[in-house]
């Protein structure tokens, strides 16, 4: 790796400590060198708060006596172009050249209209030598989730299912866990990484899912379930009022406390699509799917899907529900605990 990959990289780890509390605004690592070393470090850390250039240069200030001379002379890299804009918070471009730092690198541009190009013509028009395209394929992918939401409109979809080693998704009648407590815990992490969860009527139903991260340290995402009718017993985890849910459903809006119910309509046609096309308009910018397989197959027919995370355990059943099937090659595979975690990628 080249120096300028090598402070790139750290942006993006930087950048990952952001994970679960930024959305649906992007997440961002910003690094400041000065003479070949690291004087300064920030990145976005909650949703409507400073941007990583701000932190970074703001680390700097509160470390340096000397600070703006170095920052004259300094190179600031970002995983992804300085804003341009005044959102919840000031344009990071216009601080960028109040202090007069002489060089910024960047990942990859914001595709996110208010900037897109903007910030970068707003530091070179102030003199500012900008390099843009380090480790941009990275900086892409790092950031997927807000890609997809402002490219596609819609929230980056990840499946997620257990299944046994002969390709059994549930048994015909009742319940019964198929992955271990190692897999249960990744799981929990995961939802805290994503803004939602869904889960279609009759997982609800059989399994009462709490859809929470008991499992982990972190925030409890937004739930989510199908309920057409609203015929759903109100006893369940999902209506405990402890986090907030939505109802997908064919017969009212309302709220009550924390349980929104949103009336769609072709619910026969197009439900994959109307809920997506809901989620983007609250500004959901990732959705887990855990199930029921009809559910998971609703959305796999409709081609709205970017992920599938797959544990197969040792068990083998002979019969029952068939797990989903995927027109896509396994993109990578692990072992956890007993269980095997495959991830599909879907081509488009």
């Amino acid at each position: 790796m080249s120096a300028d990959e090598l402070y790139m990289q750290r942006c993006l780890e930087l950048a990952a400590l952001g994970a679960g509390y930024v959305s649906p605004n992007p997440m961002v690592g910003a690094v400041l060198v000065a003479d070949g070393k690291i004087i300064g470090e920030g990145y976005h850390q909650r949703y409507g708060e400073a941007h990583a250039e701000v932190n970074a240069i703001q680390n700097v200030l509160s470390n340096y006596p000397n600070a703006e001379a170095l920052l004259q002379q300094s190179t600031m890299y970002v995983s992804l172009e300085p804003c341009a804009h005044f959102g919840k918070t000031p344009p990071c471009s216009d601080l960028i050249v109040k202090y007069q730092i002489p060089k910024v690198v960047i990942g990859c541009r914001d595709p996110y209209t208010e900037v897109n190009g903007k910030g970068i013509y707003k530091l070179q028009a102030a003199g500012i030598d900008v390099i843009e395209g380090v480790l941009n394929q990275e900086c892409l992918s790092f950031n997927k989730r807000f890609f997809t939401r402002i490219g596609k409109q819609r929230p980056y979809i990840i499946l997620k299912w257990a299944q046994t080693s002969d390709g059994y998704f549930a048994p015909e009648q009742g319940q019964k866990w198929i992955s271990s407590e190692a897999s249960k815990k990744l799981t929990h992490r995961w939802r805290s990484e994503e803004d939602a969860v869904l889960v279609g009527y009759r997982t609800a139903l059989n399994d009462d899912p709490q859809l929470n991260v008991r499992e982990w340290t972190g925030r409890n995402p937004k739930r989510i379930v199908i309920d057409r009718s609203l015929s759903l017993p109100k006893t369940l985890s999902l209506f405990d009022q402890s986090q907030e849910t939505l109802v997908f459903n064919a017969v009212k809006t309302e709220i009550d406390g924390q349980i929104k119910y949103l009336e769609l309509e072709n619910f026969d046609t197009l439900l994959p699509q109307s809920i997506c096309y809901q989620l983007y308009l609250m500004d959901v910018q990732s959705l887990i799917i855990e199930g029921g397989a009809h559910t998971l197959e609703l959305f796999i027919k409709a081609g709205l899907w970017d992920e599938a995370r797959v544990f197969t355990g040792a068990q083998i059943w002979t019969k029952g529900i068939k797990a989903p099937l995927l027109n896509a090659e396994p993109a990578e595979q692990q072992n956890i605990d007993t269980d095997q975690l495959t991830i599909y990628y879907r081509e488009i």
